[in-house]
């Protein structure tokens, strides 16, 4: 059986401030046990780095790249241009449009070149998908999803209980 521990992630983000969101998404890959590399690198700014790192991603062991970017947001689709990887997208909500901008950036993707795309500053659901992605080849994180996925049906119903406390009190 594989274990998490050799799954690998790349977390890219096209700017240092895009971190306040993305540490969500390190925080569950740490807690699967995944791999995660992180690293700041522009479409835009450095594109000869951007284009080396997803050429040769694949070779270095990363098995998902979660890339975040606001405004235009071309990082997602400019690495997964370059790979055959998979390339999850996370649009970072801007000042400017709310993260429209970054939405319809990394989702309007061309034929031939798909990007998995999540919520407006939705990182932790990246690194879900990112464990539901590696889950098929490492079985291990096949298991810890399901408990997660208990996890958070227990939260649920705990919240259901106090919900109906209080209902009784008005």
């Amino acid at each position: 059986m594989c274990i998490s521990k050799d799954a690998r992630v790349a977390v890219i983000m096209g700017s240092d401030s895009d971190l306040s969101v993305m540490k969500s998404c390190i925080k569950i890959l740490k807690d699967f046990e995944v791999q995660c590399d992180v690293m700041v690198c522009s479409a835009h700014r450095t594109p000869d780095k951007a284009s080396e790192f997803a050429r040769n991603a694949e070779a270095n062991g990363i098995d998902v790249i979660i890339a975040a970017a606001g405004k235009a947001a071309h990082l997602p689709g400019v690495l997964a241009a370059y790979t055959p990887i998979p390339v999850i997208g996370v649009p970072i909500k801007s000042s400017t449009l709310d993260g429209l901008d970054s939405l319809l950036s990394i989702v309007q993707m061309p034929s031939g070149i798909p990007v998995a795309t999540v919520a407006v500053d939705g990182a932790e659901n990246a690194a879900l998908l990112a464990v539901q992605i590696l889950s098929v080849a490492y079985h291990g994180l096949r298991d810890k999803m399901l408990e997660y996925k208990k996890s958070l049906a227990v939260k649920v119903e705990k919240k259901n209980k106090e919900l109906q406390k209080k209902l009784e009190e008005i």
